[in-house]
């Protein structure tokens, strides 16, 4: 089943299937929905990853670590994690989000997944939720330069080129493959002055902008 296949990524398996249900449930769906749980989630999210970062990096300011924790913790992180947690097999969407994709929309996976979090709280508790939620980000965290300013690809590369009074560049979406559960993304980023084109794959469309601004971004230091 899909919820198994899920459980065993998420690497928790839930004893009462009626709260996995209910974190899966999209509000367009019905009134037993996800969005309190989305509240507990984001609690429990924003607290584990904040003591990840603290361990991590004691040299830093609150400064630098509320800037990294914002960036691991935004809807597109958050997105591209559900999908490569394939989260969008599983959701419960009412018929007009199934119609319209929903099951791939930034926002609902990135509620669905803090809605997850909420769950194993209320379950297991926060020692549980907050081991779940390391197991996702800390390979994250480990891949994090320190001297980095936390920002993301299409930040750095919009600001590099206003420093040098540059047009700012323009993405657009060359192809999509595989089937509609399970989407790869390619989007092109094509600067004007000077002339240059990257491209990124990714899961989402927003992962694939990312990379092709870290590869422009890289581009433009050399």
């Amino acid at each position: 089943m899909l919820s198994q296949r899920l459980q065993q990524a998420l690497g928790y398996t839930f004893s009462r299937p009626e709260l996995l249900n209910q974190a899966l449930t999209h509000r367009s769906y019905g009134s037993a929905n996800n969005e309190r749980l989305e509240f507990l989630g984001d609690s429990v999210l924003n607290c584990t990853v904040a003591r990840a970062l603290y361990d991590a990096f004691p040299d830093l300011p609150e400064g630098s670590l509320s800037r990294l924790r914002a960036n691991l913790v935004r809807q597109e992180t958050l997105a591209d994690i559900a999908a490569v947690l394939k989260l969008g097999d599983t959701l419960r969407l009412g018929e007009g989000e199934l119609k319209s994709g929903g099951f791939r929309r930034p926002s609902i996976l990135a509620d669905a997944l803090e809605s997850l979090f909420g769950a194993v709280f209320l379950e297991a508790g926060f020692d549980e939720a907050q081991r779940v939620v390391r197991g996702l980000f800390d390979p994250l965290v480990a891949k994090i330069d320190p001297k980095d300013s936390g920002k993301d690809a299409k930040t750095q590369l919009q600001e590099i080129l206003q420093s040098r009074r540059l047009p700012l560049p323009d993405y657009r979406l060359v192809n999509t493959q595989g089937e509609a559960h399970d989407q790869s993304f390619i989007v092109e980023c094509v600067l004007i002055q000077p002339a240059l084109s990257t491209r990124g794959v990714g899961k989402s469309r927003r992962a694939a902008e990312q990379e092709a601004a870290r590869l422009a971004c890289a581009a433009l230091e050399k």
